[in-house]
């Protein structure tokens, strides 16, 4: 029946409408029928489709290879960039460290400078002051120094005023009696 229907199909195509007997060599389309059911007939004695499906296999198979390689360096891109993503954060945690330490440093330094600064203060104070008394006890000396020289020199001056030949010449004998005394 099916035989039927495809030789009622074929007879009913445009080509069976061409002028002269279908199943004839000078019938263009007869020739193209021929020609197309011998390279099908070739096709399948050398075995072409077993072959066509045998490398669509090979390239299913090199594809799934392929896939498995891919979704293998995903993973190993995962776990690559969880490492590096666990040392940044280690990283900066180090660096938080670094910098509360080097402020903690800095504000060591900040207090040991005031301290030493307050220090050399003191020191400064210290050193002023002394230079300070000893001029002052300079002064008091030099004043000191200047008034016994201007007793002196009164003293000097009222003596010479009073003093006659005989009176320096004994003051002079005594003040001679009185170094001799204090040298034997």
């Amino acid at each position: 029946m099916k035989k039927l229907v495809l030789l009622a199909g074929v007879s009913a195509s445009p080509a069976m409408a061409a002028t002269g007997p279908f199943f004839s060599l000078g019938n263009t389309d007869f020739v193209v029928l021929i020609s197309f059911l011998l390279f099908i007939a070739v096709l399948l004695k050398f075995g072409v489709p077993g072959m066509l499906t045998g490398m669509l296999d090979k390239r299913a198979v090199q594809i799934k290879a392929d896939l498995d390689e891919a979704r293998a360096l995903r993973e190993e891109a995962k776990a690559v960039l969880a490492s590096y993503e666990r040392k940044k954060k280690e990283v900066q945690e180090q660096a938080d460290r670094i910098v509360s330490s080097a402020k903690e440093e800095a504000t060591a330094a900040a207090e040991q400078a005031k301290t030493d600064l307050a220090n050399s203060i003191a020191r400064r104070v210290a050193a002023a002051e002394e230079r300070i008394a000893s001029a002052e006890a300079g002064a008091v000396r030099a004043v000191r120094e200047q008034a016994v020289a201007i007793a002196i020199a009164a003293a000097g001056d009222v003596l010479a005023k009073q003093a006659t030949a005989e009176t320096a010449s004994a003051s002079i004998d005594a003040a001679i009696k009185q170094v001799s005394a204090k040298m034997h």
